[in-house]
């Protein structure tokens, strides 16, 4: 009874926690059938790679590794934690989390590390992203301090291959999977769904493709990241194993049937990554054909995000908010257009820039897709013009408007290179002096360009 007093608290604090690398969601039938995410920290081989679980009638986390949590006592005893991507039981992604499922933890009897009352389930899923390492090497006991030269070849080696095979295994397969798309770039037929009668004995491509409150998530992040996950490829043919199918080498901590076998090959990662965002952008340019026809049929999403749009542009009004000019596009209630007119003061004072709102039939489980349509550089806007921003709540369109405009605004916003989707943007902003004010010159030159 504890537990379940206990976890609706902490959900309901992760999910308002403006914390981008951590998400949760839960069963509504039952509390304790806990779904995570967990993104993988930047400067790590396991660099913004993201993915998901699901257990019955447990708590169970999911990560670029994914992991099941099962804590029948919380919070008196700590969980037991079982990675659940495991590569169909194959894949050691870490000297900490076995290619078995068994995730090993500091929680012992010894001064400072033993499991508190006072930690839940966001400390569980923090821990498991502390082992994301920048180099997991050191995880493995007796080899924190090894510095030999045959340990420095094997940290550069185990961490090459981690990086490739958690681009592979917790980016592109699980978004594949809920496109419907085979490696070799055909499509295949969608998978039969699961029961949850069945879900017990789920393997790891069953979890994966089954329809789950992040299958949307991942499709927004790899839109945010896609250029990170190119330049990471770009990086690795340069300096890293650029021969294809050279093999992994096997740690001295590995053993049969606990290792991470297989071979590189980033020339088939980086087609598969450029179909998965064609995919993508397909995806939502046919959400047009698709809110057309809900509107057609007056269903009540058509007719929700229409009174929606009205009632935003009657506050608009009845405000005199004169910074903002929204429209719908052809009487299509799913395709928005704003026009955003730089106020004083900030730094976009002055310009003119509009943006594409694309919104799915099945808002707010799909959330809307912007795009710049007014080139910009900025730190929130990739390179293929996705803009980032966090709305505060999902389910109402005037908390993503809000949203949208705040990101644009930004003036000196907190460091996190989760949110900050365009890395030459980012590397000035937060670089030396010169280096900003070299940003500020550069977004400057878009703001005049915007009036021209």
């Amino acid at each position: 009874m504890l537990t379940k007093m206990l976890l609706p608290q902490e959900i309901k604090q992760i999910q308002q926690s403006a914390d981008v690398s951590i998400a949760v969601s839960y069963e509504d039938s039952d509390i304790r059938n806990v779904r995570a995410v967990i993104l993988g920290p930047p400067e790590t081989p396991y660099h913004f790679t993201l993915s998901f679980q699901k257990v019955r009638k447990t708590f169970s986390v999911g990560s670029s590794l994914g992991a099941h949590i099962r804590p029948p006592r919380l919070p008196c005893e700590p969980p037991t934690v079982r990675a659940a991507t495991t590569n169909g039981g194959t894949t050691r992604f870490n000297p900490n989390i076995y290619a078995g499922g068994k995730v090993c933890f500091t929680w012992t009897g010894e001064s400072g590390e033993q499991w508190s009352s006072a930690q839940g389930l966001e400390s569980v899923l923090l821990s498991i992203q502390s082992l994301m390492s920048s180099n997991p090497y050191e995880n493995e006991p007796g080899y924190e301090h090894a510095k030999s030269d045959s340990d420095r070849e094997n940290m550069v080696a185990y961490t090459e291959k981690i990086r490739h095979e958690t681009l592979r295994l917790a980016v592109i397969e699980p978004l594949e999977t809920s496109l419907d798309i085979l490696p070799d770039g055909s499509t295949k037929s969608p998978g039969v769904k699961i029961s949850e009668e069945d879900s017990e004995s789920w393997s790891d491509d069953e979890i994966i493709g089954y329809e789950n409150p992040f299958t949307d998530l991942r499709k927004r992040r790899f839109l945010w990241y896609y250029e990170s996950y190119m330049r990471l490829i770009d990086r690795e043919e340069r300096y890293g194993p650029t021969s294809r199918n050279r093999k992994f080498q096997k740690m001295p901590f590995e053993s049969a049937g606990n290792t991470m076998e297989g071979h590189f090959d980033y020339i088939a990662l980086r087609q598969r990554l450029i179909r998965i965002k064609e995919r993508i952008m397909e995806e939502t340019e046919g959400w047009h054909a698709q809110g057309l026809q809900a509107q057609k049929e007056e269903l009540g999403i058509a007719v929700n995000l229409q009174r929606q749009y009205e009632q935003i542009v009657e506050d608009l009004k009845h405000q005199k908010n004169y910074t903002i000019d929204l429209n719908i596009v052809d009487g299509n209630p799913f395709v928005w257009i704003v026009t955003y007119f730089g106020r004083p003061t900030t730094p976009l004072d002055g310009g003119i820039f509009k943006m594409k709102i694309h919104l799915s039939p099945r808002f707010p489980e799909e959330q809307p897709r912007v795009f710049m349509e007014t080139s910009i550089f900025h730190i929130r806007v990739s390179k293929e013009k996705v803009l980032c921003y966090l709305p505060k709540r999902t389910e109402e369109m005037r908390y993503h408007i809000e949203a949208i405009i705040a990101s644009l605004e930004e003036e000196s916003p907190p460091y996190d290179p989760r949110a900050t989707i365009n890395p030459d943007a980012s590397k000035l902003f937060w670089g030396s002096p010169e280096e900003r004010k070299q940003y500020r010159r550069t977004l400057r030159r878009d703001v005049e360009k915007s009036i021209e």
